[in-house]
């Protein structure tokens, strides 16, 4: 029994031994890596009658009521169930009213400058949609809730707005192939939007 304990130490020696051959210089750090997502391919489908607007939006998503307390009649959500991705839509009828028109570009501008505090960068720019519609697009870049917002108005009559969301803790950098992804849905939303 004694020399069997005595082999078995010596053999438990020499494993924890050959396990801790080399030194902190053979060590290399694995390189970093990011949850492999599989994107469908881009399908559109019209939005439902019963809206003051019509667009085409992915066939991926599903369009839900917005259920938060603050909710006027036709803000809805463009929701990604696999990709836990919304993009918030918000909608107002100017009844040309220029207080109503200033008040809704402020609050435009507040709720992107919310993200400064985690923005790394804010990126402003107009586009045209084929219809003559001209989009404000703000990308923000770093850890922040929203990554994409834009808004277009007639000034008059309608206020048209969007920001995109993830309902998930992943950071960002991980997220970029899903966001362009959404980006190119978003683009493909406010280029077939109209006006009921």
């Amino acid at each position: 029994m004694r020399l069997s304990l005595c082999c078995f130490s010596a053999l438990l020696a020499g494993v924890v031994l050959a396990g801790c051959s080399g030194g902190p210089d053979d060590y290399t750090p694995k390189p970093k890596g990011f949850n492999r997502i599989d994107l469908p391919p881009h399908a559109y489908q019209q939005l439902a009658p019963g809206h003051p607007y019509t667009f085409e939006y992915s066939k991926h998503a599903r369009i839900l009521r917005d259920s938060s307390y603050l909710a006027q009649p036709h803000w809805i959500n463009v929701y990604y169930p696999k990709l836990q991705a919304n993009v918030q839509i918000t909608y107002s009828n100017l009844k040309n009213d220029p207080k109503l028109f200033n008040k809704m570009l402020e609050d435009a501008r507040k709720l992107t400058g919310k993200h400064q505090i985690k923005a790394s960068a804010i990126e402003e720019s107009m586009m045209q949609t084929p219809s003559g519609k001209k989009v404000a697009v703000f990308e923000l870049s770093g850890d922040v809730p929203s990554q994409f917002q834009f808004y277009t108005t007639d000034s008059t009559k309608h206020f048209f707005r969007g920001a995109l969301y993830f309902r998930t803790a992943v950071a960002n950098d991980s997220l970029a192939p899903v966001i362009d992804y959404v980006k190119e849905d978003i683009v493909k939303l406010v280029n077939t939007l109209k006006y009921q």
